[in-house]
């Protein structure tokens, strides 16, 4: 199958960038474009770079605060007058020279995707630089500025869509997003994420549904610490699938923060790459089958930034592109060298985790029923019987 997919890139988006002792360093972006290129992936034809320019500020007043979009310039220029109050010059989001720019610019590039995927231009947008998933409408949150995802969604809204389903598979609650579009019955907004007792946000519980005139429009999906592959994509197929399928979107638009990976540092789950690419596919499946392909895939959290980003992420675009990177396939030695010589470390040998004997990740499915003292079962039975009906669905049996 042929493609076309525009991917978001330049070698700016690396200005994003919030000091040498900030987790999210902007090296796993650089690392992220070289594997691409290694793969070869955006040669051939059917994949376009697109570099944008930032977003206008009438543009991002879409979804944020004047006052909030003013502090942030002027914390651009000023570092030093960060406004903490609007979570700036904070020790998750330190305020740094051009902040705003290169914030607006990660925007713009989700919006530009949105809109290439709309109008027809693209069949399928990946910006692995966005998916800041946790900026609010009048502040900065969790390594989050500007949320490039609800500037997307309402562009989409704005010009035309009435149905869109928002997937975040970060291991962090998709907070920001939620809050945004929480009253507003076109937008279904699905978090799968690890507990707040135990993470950031701290918030995203199974009886969060969406404000009164949409109720039933948020769905979070709150996971126990340490749950593995199985039980993770066992609750993506439980609660993603049939509530996407019944609700039959006009576009898809999903989120892979890649830190639900077991060597994570800032979480607590334990998945693995395989089951990331699982879920990669699953989702790219799921947007060909409801929303005519049309497929908005967004990067997120993500800090083991050498041997977990790169991968993942070339991943997903890889499968975007119609051109999948197969598990077993080696790291390419230049790659490696590229990342001894610049850091001083060794990458990962193959473009997966598991042996070829632990794979495929066999997944039990809820029609062969659940498990109520199993603590991931219980969690996602929370989440099918807080809304599921709202939805036509029984919770108890697909």
């Amino acid at each position: 199958m042929t493609s076309r997919t525009t991917v978001i890139w330049d070698d700016g988006f690396t200005a994003y960038n919030f000091g040498p002792e900030h987790p999210m360093g902007p090296i796993r972006l650089d690392l992220t474009t070289r594997l691409l290129r290694a793969f070869g992936v955006f040669e051939g034809g059917g994949v376009t770079l697109h570099s944008p320019n930032p977003a206008s500020e009438e543009t991002l007043a879409t979804v944020h605060d004047p006052g909030y979009i003013a502090a942030v310039k002027h914390a651009s220029v000023d570092p030093k007058t960060a406004d903490v109050r609007r979570g700036l010059g904070t020790e998750d989001d330190p305020a740094f020279f051009g902040m705003h720019d290169i914030s607006a610019r990660i925007a713009q590039g989700t919006l530009e995707v949105c809109r290439q995927v709309w109008e027809g231009d693209a069949d399928h947008g990946v910006n692995y630089c966005g998916g800041l998933h946790h900026a609010m409408k009048g502040n900065a949150s969790g390594f989050c500025i500007y949320n490039d995802i609800a500037v997307g969604i309402q562009w989409l809204l704005d010009n035309g869509a009435q149905r869109v389903c928002y997937i975040d598979i970060d291991v962090h609650h998709g907070d920001g997003v939620e809050s945004i579009f929480w009253n507003d019955p076109r937008v279904l907004t699905i978090s799968i994420h690890e507990s707040g007792r135990v993470l950031f946000p701290g918030t995203g519980w199974p009886a969060d549904i969406g404000g009164p005139q949409a109720r039933g429009s948020a769905v979070n999906v709150a996971l126990p610490p340490g749950t593995s592959d199985a039980a993770w994509l066992r609750a993506i197929d439980s609660v993603v699938l049939p509530l996407v399928h019944t609700w039959r979107p006009d576009i898809l638009v999903t989120q892979h923060g890649c830190d639900t990976h077991t060597h994570d540092p800032l979480a607590h789950l334990s998945i693995s790459l395989d089951a990331q690419v699982r879920a990669h596919e699953t989702l790219h499946s799921l947007a060909h089958e409801v929303s005519g392909g049309r497929w908005v895939a967004l990067g997120g959290g993500g800090y083991s930034l050498v041997d977990v980003v790169p991968r993942s992420w070339t991943h997903l675009t890889a499968i975007a592109a119609h051109r999948p990177v197969g598990l077993d396939v080696e790291v390419p030695a230049d790659w490696l060298r590229h990342v001894e010589d610049r850091l001083g470390v060794s990458g990962p040998s193959r473009m997966g985790d598991l042996s070829a004997s632990e794979r495929p990740i066999w997944v039990r499915p809820w029609a062969m029923g659940h498990n109520p003292d199993n603590p991931v079962d219980r969690a996602v039975m929370a989440t099918r019987e807080a809304l599921f009906s709202l939805h036509g669905l029984d919770p108890w049996f697909d």
